[in-house]
């Protein structure tokens, strides 16, 4: 396991104040775990605080040499930084201190890749890493000379400039054929979203911090409501544990079922390449009837993590969806084993013992029943399969069997009500 050492800078803007200390120390904190979450140890960490960071190394030039000690001393095998490197920075303090440099994107793209599990997220993840490496490809290849004098086309590039010449051209290549690929893997999802827009049924999207319990009440609706212990998601207690977003069909008991979609954690300072890259993923989200916003609430940070997550959800235009609060992990903050409702859009609960789940189902039907209605039709014995689509996806109170057809009444979705317009009774 590698050992890692980390610097951070506090640059805020009153440095003296407790709640900039706080707020810096809460961002360490997280980039400890963020090292934890890629398989390494933390074996130190180490701030400065200024104005705003040095164009040149990040870091002040004697910052930079106590940094050089701390690494002698901790025997530590990596330096990584709490913000991202300009490639000036990440070239100077790789040769000042003269040992691998990660920056906090980089450390992202590294937990990103390794947690990947489907083909898209797998390319997602590299498109964002390439689009990071390819201005920083300046200074990898400083062994080598940049100037050259054999004669012809070539004549003032040495080695290392056409090392760095061909590095480029075949990241760019390898772009151009994952983003072809990735390009088709879109358009596959589309297709999947519109049939799903189609089928009328209600789409329900967990969203939050990462390791806020997001994955855990997907399981835990999961084994209330549906019982396939197969359809269950990858859940556990670090940062990032699944990528790929997930969807499931809920069917509750004498309730309208809905789709509910699991999707990747956010972060503050989420590389920007990363939501872009993401976005085809993301989509579940934007076009949700309703977000599920899933709180860790045993974290003195969850109201700035409560602001992360909104900022991220007004990015990518999902601003204005209805929400509910899940206030999870509750248990861990004195409040017993009952889940607590305020309001109609917020609940304190526990997901892990899966106390509170009934009452969730309780709010999630009642955001999504202005979608439905009461109806009765009367369907034709040769229209067959209307009257299994509305088993399958409808509250069925009654049927009979009549000389005119199936009469059936029902609680159906709006959308349902008016394809099947032509068989309601008056």
């Amino acid at each position: 396991m590698d050992r890692a050492l980390i610097v951070g800078m506090n640059t805020t803007t009153n440095l003296n104040t407790n709640q900039g200390k706080e707020r810096f120390d809460l961002a360490m904190d997280e980039m400890v775990s963020l090292v934890k979450a890629c398989n390494m140890e933390a074996v130190g960490r180490i701030a400065q605080n200024m104005e705003s960071p040095n164009a040149a190394t990040y870091i002040g030039a004697g910052k930079v040499q106590e940094v050089r000690e701390m690494v002698r001393t901790l025997e530590a095998d990596i330096v990584i930084f709490d913000n991202g490197l300009s490639p000036i920075q990440l070239r100077n303090l790789s040769r000042e201190l003269n040992c691998p440099i990660m920056d906090r994107t980089t450390l992202i793209l590294e937990i990103f890749s390794a947690r990947a599990r489907t083909r898209e997220a797998r390319l997602q993840v590299e498109v964002a890493r390439l689009q990071y490496m390819l201005p920083r490809l300046v200074g990898l290849h400083d062994a080598l000379s940049r100037q050259g004098g054999a004669s012809g086309a070539m004549s003032n590039k040495g080695a290392g400039e056409k090392k760095l010449e061909l590095d480029r051209r075949r990241l760019e290549q390898r772009l151009t054929s994952m983003r072809r690929e990735l390009d088709e893997i879109v358009g596959e999802r589309k297709t999947q979203r519109k049939k799903r827009t189609a089928s009328g049924i209600p789409r329900v999207a967990l969203v939050g911090y990462t390791n806020a319990g997001k994955s855990t009440i997907m399981n835990a609706m999961l084994s209330a409501y549906v019982g396939n212990e197969e359809k269950k998601v990858y859940e556990e207690d670090m940062l990032f544990a699944t990528l790929d977003t997930t969807v499931r069909r809920i069917t509750p008991p004498e309730q309208n079922a809905f789709l509910l979609s699991d999707t990747v954690g956010f972060i503050s300072n989420l590389p920007h390449n990363l939501v872009k890259a993401f976005r085809s993923t993301l989509e579940e989200v934007r076009e949700a009837d309703l977000l599920i916003q899933v709180i860790d609430y045993s974290d003195e940070n969850y109201r700035e993590q409560i602001q992360v997550t909104e900022d991220t959800l007004k990015e990518l235009g999902a601003a204005d969806i209805p929400m509910i609060y899940v206030y999870n992990k509750a248990d861990l903050c004195g409040m017993g084993e009952f889940a607590t409702v305020q309001g109609s859009d917020k609940l304190y609960m526990s997901a892990r013992s899966r106390n509170g789940i009934d009452t969730l189902l309780t709010l999630i039907t009642g955001k999504l029943s202005k979608g439905y209605k009461d109806c009765a039709f009367i369907i034709p014995y040769q229209r067959g399969d209307i009257v299994s689509y509305l088993n399958d996806h409808a509250v069925v109170h009654k049927t009979e069997y009549r000389e005119d057809g199936v009469y059936v009444e029902t609680n159906v979705s709006r959308i349902d009500a008016s394809r099947y317009e032509e068989f309601l009774v008056l």
